[in-house]
């Protein structure tokens, strides 16, 4: 099976054979797996000092007193070192040697990845995830290489409007979304995620895409489940670069 390819100004100018991992069965189970795997990896670990909130001489005073029997500061009535007390300690403080880092095998791994890159062609799959495609022509989509040479933002925003994927870019800016239903002070600022971008070398499109929200530029071989499937929700809406789709069996095919 062939699936055209298109220049810069969304014109089809040639035609690619479709690679053999396309064919890759639909896994979202594996996928999932993977993408907490990764998350985890980012995890930093986190505790509490053993004696946090325990350095004290508080005593309970017994019973007999009309007063509660929690610890008591001595030579004060103030409670402290019990859990429901201020300053005292928790009752089940995170620890440092709890095991956050999830595993999964090589072989797993790479097949969620491969049924990432296969759901990607499905339209039914990347409209369920969320993404605007009803100006996309074709899935997969694959333009020519000139698409790794654009050194402005500008020149990728045009060409993300010729191609019809400027409204699922505007869809992932979230500030854009807000706007008018009042401040949100205190919370981080949420970016949804747009199209990627899949290249074979960068001659300047990763510094181009950095400023439009929810756009990742990524080289094939550094393709991960994260990427094509953010959140382990697998659709992701790609934009292939040629040379990148051509390596893609050789780069991710077999076991």
């Amino acid at each position: 099976m062939s699936v055209p390819v298109f220049n810069l100004d969304n014109e089809k100018t040639g035609e690619v054979e479709l690679p053999k991992i396309f064919s890759t069965p639909f896994r979202p189970d594996v996928i999932r797996r993977a993408v907490i795997a990764q998350q985890s990896h980012g995890f930093q670990p986190q505790g509490r000092d053993p004696m946090a909130g325990k350095r004290t001489t508080a005593e309970s005073w017994g019973v007999g007193r009309g007063m509660s029997r929690v610890p008591r500061l001595r030579g004060s009535s103030r409670a402290a070192f019990g859990v429901s007390t201020v300053g005292g300690h928790q009752a089940f403080p995170p620890r440092s040697e709890k095991n956050i880092r999830k595993e999964i095998n090589k072989k797993e791994r790479r097949l969620a990845i491969r049924s990432g890159i296969a759901a990607t062609a499905s339209r039914d799959i990347v409209s369920s995830r969320g993404h605007i495609i009803e100006p996309i022509s074709q899935l997969p989509l694959i333009l020519e290489d000139g698409l790794q040479s654009l050194t402005k933002t500008r020149e990728v925003k045009e060409l993300f409007v010729r191609l019809g994927l400027w409204p699922d870019v505007q869809r992932a800016d979230r500030k854009k979304i807000r706007a008018g239903r009042g401040k949100t002070r205190g919370r981080r600022r949420k970016v949804g995620k747009g199209p990627l971008i899949v290249i074979s070398e960068d001659l300047g499109i990763v510094k181009a895409a950095s400023n439009l929200p929810g756009v990742d530029v990524v080289t094939v071989e550094d393709l991960n489940a994260d990427l094509l499937a953010p959140g382990a929700h697998p659709g992701r809406l790609v934009v292939w670069a040629e040379s990148a789709f051509k390596a893609l069996d050789e780069a991710w095919g077999g076991r």
